[in-house]
């Protein structure tokens, strides 16, 4: 950042490296809201040239009111905007160029009393971190959105960027008068105001008033202006005993897309969800309407807004989609409801807390697709999918309690992930067993109450449960929530014929054994030689503690397939280590219980990534039985497992045969099924196989030349998004050139197409194609200098990584040279698409030689070494990254022995 006495305004685009500009630590928040309170802040937004072409800027006018404990010392506000015209506080100019600095906005001499106001301009974003600004390439039309969390409203407005300054806020927006323009209140007012709005011939401009928020944290509002097309709802019902209450709802997208939308599911299931979550925490929805918009570029799955919910558009299917994609649509949806709750109603003091919003919204989500929809397999979904992600985070070297030490805003930024989410969920569940359904949701329905519309933090919420269940939670939120590490349950067969099940693991941060309490099913299934199947024979409730013998229950006689499960009804949360007949037993019959089978299959996962199961093995059971699975969901995860088998876990001289095998196997099965949700997940991932190996490359050309009825196979909807996908594996191997994908592009002309454009391009294999890649990565620029919006930057970082390894490798060594450079230029999101995108992490171990002396590893530990002072966020991701490295190869050579 650059400031001169002679500037009127304050240029915050400069130099500085992004650590030292953005970041804010956890202490200078806690000394922040020691002595200050914010009561509200109004906030004049003009987009009245957004639709310009080219526009970067916008005028933005703030007033906030705040009281002060300590009149006459300072205090400042964040931005991270263009630059700042004016700034009054009490009624006295500052000298801008002297109070602003390092994206802070410096308040000197408060009165007890304060009203600040800041006339400012703010940069739209291509990166989606503030107010993203989309030109859509079927129309040419402008759509904007705004996403803040962790701490991003500060690049749209000056404000007090922490979720314990909580405020009420009055937005109001100018744009144009045919656009729609939305925000967490309703629509107060509208009026005309003079001019004419920029690049829109003949639109003119209003002033759109919005209702007044209740009190909310900053990362939770949320603006909206764009030719959305709206679809409008109602819901009636409340709290019972209460008066009844009605719910305006609305549903939006892009006007492209409108078609897509099925309006009438999402209410539907919006009203459900509404229904399901008055009668569980017995608290009103406190915000006025409820939008939900589906919008482009969205580096989410969705987020929180209240009132104004935002989610990806890749919701809106405009290709098909199937079940288990509607399914997971669902739990979104049902997870940002929780979150009216759980996060907008009573929200975390600081973002160590973070798991009081997410781990709980995650829990409800699943409970609410599972008992107020149709879906039958939510839970299912949560065992396969969400815990399989929690367990690969928790085993990185970076794993981290769920009640995390967040010390700064880069910190939280990468605190989303699968501890705070889905370990977080998988606890809470163990959590209502180990105190009943009834006691967590009474102590969910005190929490509401006693912190509505403030802040809350562990001790709240456990003093509630306290009450509640009657037992003392500090032990148990010490095993579970204050510790890290994976805990391991192993059901075995001692000498005198007794299942023993014993608990291990290491806490990552003591070296000591984790033990924690878990209650459980532990189950026996046995071959039922009618059906072929293994059949639960029993099941007993059991409290696990350390090593636990389960008398109750009864085996087969020896020699008869059999299964035991220490975790049947996947009530908590640990890896399970199956003994050797269970192995054997599963890798050759199907498991009948669908819950069941979707525990045994993410525990088989977990031992391929151990090294305890060679990817071989693995993929032989997805070819036989994990194809044939009904629940797609399943389906799905096992088939992306497969490909990562494939290129993480495989010895070179096994991998080319395992991959012709697997892609013979996978077009095989599209010619057997005929139509369905399993014909289109083998085909989508056929597709990025053959990326890989170019076993079923002709088959890819010949579908893309209509010609499936003469290969046998119907039912396949070779729609935009396959289509792509089949061009861009025949581009990796030089079978398609750009002519082609420049002709595809061309006759249809979409977001999708144009990001599907961009991957192919940089897929192709030549060197200059790679170095080109490459460099715009690293740039984070298009071919003409232009910038790369988020979507667009990761298919350049994901084209580039195809294909032959001679050519990506050369670049190796510029990755590393290049990290610092990114990590300061970019903005943390677009550099950790970079970072992590590009780290060379997919290798082949020689034989005889040592994961740890692989040149890429010990390339990575070599720059950890010479960078121990780099942002710990950078040097987070390297971490991961290496973990990942080496754990491939450690399999590998497990693989060979």
């Amino acid at each position: 950042m650059t400031i001169t006495d002679t500037d009127a305004s304050a240029d915050l685009d400069g130099p500085f490296p992004r650590a030292e500009v953005e970041n804010l630590t956890r202490d200078e928040a806690a000394a922040r809201s020691a002595h200050l309170s914010v009561q509200t802040c109004d906030v004049d937004v003009d987009l009245s040239a957004a639709a310009a072409e080219g526009a970067t800027t916008y005028p933005v006018t703030t007033r906030i009111s705040f009281r002060s404990s300590a009149p006459g010392g300072e205090t400042f506000l964040d931005y991270l905007g263009a630059s700042v015209e004016e700034v009054v506080l009490n009624g006295a100019a500052l000298p801008v160029a002297e109070h602003v600095g390092a994206a802070r906005i410096r308040l000197p001499e408060l009165a007890e009393e304060n009203l600040v106001e800041i006339r400012s301009t703010s940069r739209f974003s291509r990166s989606g971190e503030g107010l993203h600004r989309f030109v859509d390439p079927a129309d040419g039309q402008v759509y904007l959105y705004t996403q803040y969390e962790p701490a991003d409203s500060r690049r749209v407005f000056p404000v007090f960027e922490q979720p314990d300054l909580k405020a009420v806020f009055r937005i109001t927006i100018t744009g144009p008068e045919t656009w729609e323009l939305r925000s967490n209140g309703a629509e107060t007012s509208r009026e005309q105001v003079p001019g004419a709005a920029a690049g829109l011939e003949g639109v003119g401009l209003v002033r759109v008033r919005f209702a007044e928020t209740r009190r909310l944290s900053s990362y939770i509002t949320a603006l909206l202006a764009g030719p959305y097309r709206r679809v409008d709802g109602l819901w009636s019902g409340g709290v019972e005993g209460e008066e009844p209450l009605e719910v305006p709802l609305a549903v939006l997208c892009r006007s492209a897309l409108a078609e897509h939308l099925d309006a009438e599911e999402l209410l539907d299931l919006t009203r459900r969800g509404l229904d399901f979550f008055h009668a569980e925490f017995a608290f009103t929805y406190p915000w006025g309407k409820y939008d939900q918009v589906f919008v482009p570029e969205y580096n989410l799955g969705a987020m929180e807004n209240p009132g104004l919910v935002t989610f990806t558009e890749a919701y809106v299917f405009d290709t098909a989609a199937t079940d288990a994609q509607r399914e997971t649509r669902a739990n979104t949806l049902m997870h940002e409801m929780a979150h009216m709750w759980f996060g907008d109603l009573v929200t975390m003091r600081w973002w160590d807390d973070l798991w009081l919003k997410e781990s709980f919204a995650d829990y409800m989500g699943s409970l609410a697709v599972d008992e107020a929809t149709d879906w039958t397999t939510s839970w299912i979904s949560f065992a396969n999918g969400r815990k399989a992600w929690a367990y690969v985070q928790d085993q990185l070297p970076t794993t981290h309690p769920i009640v995390a030490d967040i010390t700064d805003l880069e910190a939280a930024d990468q605190n989303f992930d699968g501890i705070t989410y889905a370990k977080g969920a998988s606890v809470l569940k163990q959590l209502a067993a180990f105190v009943g359904r009834e006691a967590f949701r009474e102590a969910a329905r005190r929490y509401f109450s006693r912190h509505a519309f403030g802040n809350a933090s562990l001790n709240d919420f456990l003093s509630v449960l306290g009450e509640v269940s009657g037992r003392d939670m500090t032990s148990w939120a010490e095993a579970w929530l204050q510790t890290a590490g994976v805990p391991v349950l192993a059901a075995s067969v001692d000498d005198a014929g007794r299942v023993v099940v014993d608990e291990s693991g290491t806490d990552p941060a003591t070296g000591g054994p984790i033990s924690r309490p878990h209650v459980v099913e532990v189950g026996v299934h046995v071959l039922d030689e009618t059906t072929g199947t293994l059949r639960r024979t029993c099941s007993v409730p059991t409290t696990l503690d350390g090593r636990t013998v389960v008398t109750e229950l009864e085996l087969p006689a020896p020699g008869v397939p059999r299964l035991l499960l220490a975790n049947d009804e996947d009530l908590t949360y640990a890896k399970l280590s199956l003994d050797a007949e269970s192995v054997a037993a599963v890798l050759v019959h199907p498991v009948q219980d669908p819950l069941a089978r979707a525990t045994v299959w993410a525990a088989l996962w977990s031992m391929v990534r151990d090294g305890e199961l060679s990817a071989s093995r693995f993929l032989e059971a997805v070819m036989t039985l994990g194809l044939q699975i009904e629940e797609v969901v399943v389906v799905q995860a096992l088939l992306r497992q497969s490909v990562r088998a494939l290129e993480l876990y495989t010895p070179v001289e096994q991998r080319e045969t395992l991959e012709e095998r697997f892609a013979g196997r996978l077009a095989e099965f599209i010619s057997e099924e005929a139509g369905g949700d399993r014909q289109r997940a083998a085909a989508r991932t056929l597709a990025t196989l053959s990326r890989r190996t170019s076993a079923q490359l002709e088959l890819l050309a010949a579908l893309l030349d209509g010609e499936a009825a003469s290969l046998g196979i119907s039912g396949l909807d070779l729609d935009e998004e396959i289509r792509w996908a089949f061009l861009q594996a025949l581009t990796v191997h030089g079978r398609v050139q750009r002519e082609v994908l420049d002709a595809e592009l061309a006759a249809r002309t979409t977001a999708r197409g144009r990001i599907a454009h961009r991957l192919a391009l940089a897929a192709r294999p030549q060197a200059e194609v790679k170095r080109a890649a490459f460099a715009q990565a690293i740039a984070g620029t298009d071919e003409h200098g232009a910038e790369l919006s988020n979507d667009h930057l990761t298919a350049t970082v994901v084209g580039f990584r195809c294909g032959p390894s001679t050519l990506v490798a050369d670049h190796d060594e510029d990755y590393f040279a290049a990290l610092q450079d990114v990590w300061t230029r970019m903005s943390q999101g677009q550099a950790t698409r970079v970072v992590s995108g590009l780290y060379p992490g997919v290798q082949d171990l020689a034989a005889g030689q040592s994961p740890e002396e692989h040149p890429a590893a010990r390339r990575t530990a070599e720059w950890l070494r010479a960078h121990d002072d780099a942002p710990a966020a950078l040097r987070r991701i390297l971490i991961e990254e290496q973990d990942g490295l080496l754990r491939g190869l450690r399999a590998q050579q497990a693989a060979r022995s």
